[in-house]
């Protein structure tokens, strides 16, 4: 009698991007993270003639790097300390479970100190003026008066909008972090409007059979009917419905955020405004001219949610006027 069990056919193996795109979504990152890293992998075994990454170690990886920093002149903070690095060793550590002995010895290109770049006041008060949308010219407000980041903005829920405190709760900022900031007195009106608003708006959406927002798995799982309940829902929603890029599931998202980068360029440019502008710059105003007026660092950390203060201490060197503060030997003729 013979023995067919050789001939039964096997599942193929997963290919190396599908174990870490699994893997990347087990350990619940974020869509653009999964997107970014997906990328640098692909990126690095390519410019190895697609060796399997379990074959190559520290001289491959340091080769790749240097790619990036000379061949493509990739900024410091990509290829040095930030997702190229980053997405690497997630391959290494997650997806083939080596340990990385050489880690240490990776030769890692040193980034360059730059100072941000800020609007002064009444560059910011132009600029929010010629913004034309109410909905644009609300969040890019919001970003100035509260130092959020453009996502975090735009991914706001309207639970975590309290007016009457006058505080927002930011979720899962950088870091995955919670921190609080306030809420502009002057904006109060404004947001609670909006709030009315998007309160009709997912009402109609309810009637349609729709109204359900994306919530992290965990939730989700925890809580299977939150996703229809207004707590859940974002402040700026988008103006029509989408497929989610993961599960296909047909939702309305918030706004997208190059309709706000595209909103300040162009107002800057209106305005005349000569720097290099874009909704990151409102975040970096909005702590220069906090610290201006006179609030300590601690409090400017915390609002930013930096981890560590010497990230914010940035800006007390563009506080500096001129050769940090120093008046010229030549205005003293």
């Amino acid at each position: 009698m013979s023995n067919n069990t050789s001939s039964v056919p096997t599942a193929p193996a997963p290919r190396l991007l599908d174990q870490a795109r699994d893997r990347l979504r087990l350990k619940h990152y974020s869509l653009r993270t999964e997107q970014a890293y997906l990328g640098w992998i692909k990126r690095y075994i390519i410019f190895h003639n697609k060796r399997h990454p379990a074959g190559m170690g520290k001289v491959e990886v340091e080769a790749f790097l240097s790619h990036l920093a000379t061949d493509r002149n990739v900024a410091a903070a990509t290829q040095g300390q930030g997702q190229a690095l980053a997405a690497i060793l997630f391959l290494y550590q997650e997806v083939l479970e080596q340990e990385l002995p050489w880690l240490d010895d990776i030769t890692r290109a040193k980034r360059p100190a730059r100072l941000p770049s800020v609007l002064r006041q009444d560059e910011v008060m132009d600029l929010i003026r010629r913004v034309d949308d109410p909905e644009l010219s609300l969040i890019v407000r919001l970003l100035y008066g509260t130092g959020m980041r453009l996502l975090e903005c735009l991914r706001l829920r309207v639970k975590d909008v309290d007016l009457v405190r006058r505080e927002i709760v930011v979720r899962e900022g950088k870091g995955n972090k919670d921190r609080v900031t306030m809420v502009p007195q002057s904006l109060v009106d404004l947001l609670r409007a909006r709030l009315a608003q998007r309160k009709l708006l997912h009402d109609d959406d309810l009637a349609q059979g729709r109204g359900e927002v994306w919530l992290p798995d965990a939730l989700a799982a925890k809580y299977p009917n939150a996703g229809k309940q207004f707590g859940w829902q974002y402040v700026f929603p988008a103006a029509g419905f989408s497929a989610d890029p993961r599960s296909g599931a047909v939702r309305r998202q918030h706004v997208d955020e190059k309709r706000v980068q595209r909103a300040v360029k162009k107002a800057a440019e209106a305005a005349g405004i000569a720097k290099l502008v874009s909704p990151h710059t409102l975040r970096h105003s909005f702590a220069t001219h906090l610290l201006e007026g006179g609030y300590d660092i601690r409090t400017v950390q915390e609002l930013l949610g930096h981890k560590d203060v010497s990230t914010t201490m940035i800006y007390t060197h563009v506080l500096n006027k001129g050769g940090r503060g120093v008046q010229s030997p030549l205005d003293r003729l």
